[in-house]
């Protein structure tokens, strides 16, 4: 187990480790199964090769999920997950490997939350940017 970063013991620039998912179709299903997300173009092939795309692809709860693992690894298990802000670009799909990078983009000496920016890429470039908050014990 991981132990929890302490608040003081990061900085703005620090870059978090890259985080590498494998895509495949049972994670797509899953995830949008696990957040009762039943679009078609999340769980079907045909639905999706009607909407333009090969394949499947994950829904948006699944992305805030995985930018959520991929901060509170880094954190550790005491950290506190606030705010998952994220905008979606193009489609990652099954066969792809989102590749995840991230890097502290603001401290609040206060509140001990930390703002992380967080990039995911996949076979067609940028699948989503944002901001994760956490907060980190002082």
């Amino acid at each position: 187990m991981t132990d929890t970063l302490k608040y003081n013991t990061v900085s703005v620039g620090d870059a978090l480790p890259n985080m590498d998912i494998n895509i495949n179709e049972s994670f797509v299903v899953a995830g949008a199964v696990a957040s009762r997300d039943f679009t078609p173009v999340h769980h079907s092939k045909g639905a999706a090769n009607k909407s333009g795309l090969a394949n499947v692809f994950p829904n948006i709860l699944t992305d805030n999920g995985l930018v959520g693992r991929y901060v509170t690894d880094w954190a550790g298990p005491d950290s506190t997950l606030k705010r998952v802000n994220i905008k979606l670009g193009a489609p990652v799909l099954p066969g792809e490997v989102l590749k995840f990078t991230g890097e502290v983009a603001a401290k609040d000496d206060d509140s001990g939350i930390v703002d992380i920016k967080v990039v995911a890429k996949g076979g067609w470039g940028m699948h989503l940017d944002g901001i994760a908050r956490v907060q980190l014990p002082k």
